[in-house]
């Protein structure tokens, strides 16, 4: 029996319990119990981080791709009547675009083009806007000095 004098009974760091880890008594001859048990689900679950990290990194790299190849095109949601929708879809099958999105995005430019004279009212109408607010902010300042 040892003493607490003794110097083998020196206080030895707790070691550190980690269900992560296997412990060289656990290696292939494991039950099938011991599989079972949370810390192996655990285990799998950890070690499929590193693959399911760098799927979100490829997906985060091709959507940067993508915003980048778009440059000046901008993405909008857009409610369309059940119509339209299968209009789109027309389109799409008669291979004249390659999805509903470029049909749409044809379509608006082709109406903004067809429209143009209201366009041009609607430029002026802003024009005059912003000159009437400042006008209204001149006001507000000179009354302010």
């Amino acid at each position: 029996m040892s003493s607490p004098d003794d110097p083998e009974h020196e206080m030895q760091p707790p070691q550190p319990i980690d269900d992560l880890m296997l412990r060289e008594d656990e290696g292939e001859h494991q039950n099938a119990e011991q599989h079972a048990r949370p810390s192996s689900s655990v285990r799998d679950r950890a070690s499929r981080i590193p693959e399911s990290l760098s799927a979100i990194g490829r997906d985060i790299s091709r959507t940067i791709e993508r915003a980048i190849s778009a440059k000046d095109d901008y993405v909008i949601a857009v409610k369309v009547s059940p119509e339209a929708q299968d209009k789109l879809e027309q389109l799409v099958q008669a291979g004249v675009f390659h999805n509903r999105a470029e049909a749409a995005a044809y379509l608006i430019d082709e109406g903004i083009k067809t429209q143009a004279a209201l366009f041009e009212r609607v430029q002026q109408k802003l024009s005059e806007i912003e000159r009437l607010r400042a006008e209204l902010r001149g006001i507000i300042d000179e009354k302010g000095t």
